[in-house]
């Protein structure tokens, strides 16, 4: 495609800008912050994970708040010199909307013209805020951008309650303050007391209790990002089908915004035709790239290793693992943004997540070495067969690698482990040209279901552990069902057996027009 020297991209870093970039139409989410907040006169914390779109959604709404209120949009994101002190704070904050007001609405630019005292910046603090909300003709809103960068800071907390003590006057004296106040940032400030140190905990009294919980869902739905890709296909003509598109890219993020423009961005430089296969070999490529998001993700693994071990235990053993609020590791996940609530129980939030984290969690295993060997000696053994994986004969031979390099392992070892050397010998095979995705199954945690896409085919199947015959049975009529979502009449099971003897032979399945390839892994049974 020929570029024009003004056409619009996909933006994946910092804040969506309109007229440059192509954004997802949000304005449903803002009329539903609007009315369920702004109006009420709430004040409130968006709180989401890195590259959530916080910034974005602030940028919109003041765009579309600022003919109707006096709106002040603040960032903390280099304002370190605020936190020396409280003087510090009060007197910062009020240049900046000194600066603001003589913009804006230059009318009120004298109630901050005037230095604060270094006696009692708190106070002059107060008075001049109240002065200006009870002098402008307009309703006074307040958002403040990246507070991460102050969560650490006491005088930050002070000013939170200071805040707070002057919206309770405002609710029962009718004293003048902000109509809103609004703070964006991945912590829940609410939840400042994980953060504080320990001799600071007999003074810790909630700087924020007063702000109301924020629960609208900020990701974007398929039918959202459809929006983008119709701004998209309106310049570009490629043919695409949108609706199909749109599903797809939903399938794999959930609608998590940055991997949303991630996956376009890849797809628009490799000026593909923007088929389901671009789609695919674009979360392929996503994945094996480089991202601020895997990189915090996985820093955050090695600074909580207690959030690492949940994580593995819900990717891995498929606990079900029920929300607490409160619980450390589980607020951790939400507020990172790679856990998600589902009907009271902890899930991880999307496909790219899950199959990240899986990469991860190979990578740092010590069956490296073993399948590197093994690989090595079955280069040219048939895994590949004219361009289509031959499943079952992959099936086949992670049997034999099991039995060949874990046959002492104890018996608990095939819950905690097979899916992961599973999964670390598949990539294996499929590294570079294919990728796979971590279905999420909420209503059976003893199975894990895989679809691997590979040179545009998708195989599906299914890993459990073996607990009988009955079980068996209805993880068979379960794979058909998803084999009929999908339009596939082939599907693969792995049922792992910890016992020393195999409960059966492996088998094929014949039922209703499908064909069912089972490998029971008894990785155990081998000649004493």
């Amino acid at each position: 495609m020929e570029r024009t020297k003004c056409e619009k991209h996909f933006n994946a870093q910092g804040p969506c800008i309109t007229g440059r970039d192509y954004m997802v139409d949000i304005s449903a989410k803002l009329d539903t912050i609007v009315k369920d907040y702004i109006e009420p006169g709430k004040y409130f914390v968006i709180n989401r994970g890195r590259q959530y779109g916080k910034t974005t959604t602030l940028a919109a709404l003041w765009r579309l708040l600022k003919d109707e209120y006096l709106v002040f949009d603040l960032s903390f994101e280099a304002a370190t010199d605020y936190f020396k002190s409280e003087w510090h704070m009060c007197e910062g904050l009020r240049r900046t909307l000194y600066r603001r007001l003589k913009e804006e609405a230059p009318e009120l630019a004298d109630i901050f013209g005037k230095e604060i005292s270094e006696g009692f910046p708190r106070d002059d603090f107060i008075d001049i805020i109240r002065s200006l909300c009870k002098q402008s003709p307009k309703k006074v809103i307040v958002t403040i951008d990246e507070v991460d960068r102050a969560t650490d800071y006491t005088v930050f907390r002070n000013f939170l309650a200071m805040l707070r003590d002057m919206y309770i006057e405002r609710s029962t004296r009718n004293t003048p303050a902000f109509h809103n106040v609004i703070l964006a940032g991945v912590h829940d400030i609410r939840n400042l007391k994980k953060k504080i140190r320990p001799e600071e905990q007999a003074t810790y009294n909630s700087p924020w209790n007063i702000a109301v919980p924020f629960t609208l869902d900020m990701s974007f739905s398929p039918a959202e990002i459809a929006t983008m890709l119709t701004d998209y296909e309106n310049d570009h003509h490629t043919g695409m089908d949108i609706s199909k598109i749109a599903e797809r890219i939903y399938y794999y993020t959930s609608g998590y915004p940055v991997m949303v423009s991630s996956i376009c961005i890849i797809i628009d430089k490799g000026k593909h035709s923007w088929t389901i296969e671009d789609v695919d070999n674009a979360v392929r490529d996503f994945l094996a790239g480089d991202s601020l998001l895997f990189d915090d993700m996985i820093k955050n693994f090695n600074i909580y290793p207690g959030f690492a071990e949940l994580t593995k235990r819900l990717l891995f053993q498929q606990e079900e693992v029920t929300y607490e609020d409160g619980v450390y590791e589980m607020d951790l996940g939400l507020m990172f943004g790679i856990f998600k609530n589902v009907s009271g129980k902890i899930d991880i939030s999307n496909k790219i997540f899950r199959t990240k984290i899986c990469n991860y969690f190979i990578a740092l295993e010590e069956m490296k070495s073993r399948l590197g060997r093994y690989m090595c000696i079955w280069e040219n053994s048939g895994f590949v067969t004219n361009g289509e994986l031959n499943m079952r004969h992959i099936l086949e031979r992670f049997n034999a690698f099991m039995k060949a390099e874990y046959r002492n392992s104890d018996e608990d070892f095939i819950e905690r482990e097979g899916r992961l050397i599973f999964l670390g010998f598949l990539r294996g095979i499929i590294n570079g040209t294919g990728n796979y995705a971590v279905e999420s199954e909420t209503s059976n945690y003893m199975r894990m279901d895989v679809t691997v896409f590979y040179l545009g085919k998708e195989y599906v199947l299914e890993l459990k552990i073996w607990h009988g015959e009955k079980k068996n049975d209805n993880a068979v009529d379960q794979i058909i069902k998803y084999l009929k979502a999908r339009s596939l009449t082939t599907g693969y099971l792995l049922s792992f057996a910890a016992g020393k003897q195999s409960p059966k032979e492996s088998q094929i399945i014949e039922k209703d027009g499908f064909t069912i390839y089972e490998e029971i892994v008894a990785y155990r049974a081998v000649e004493e």
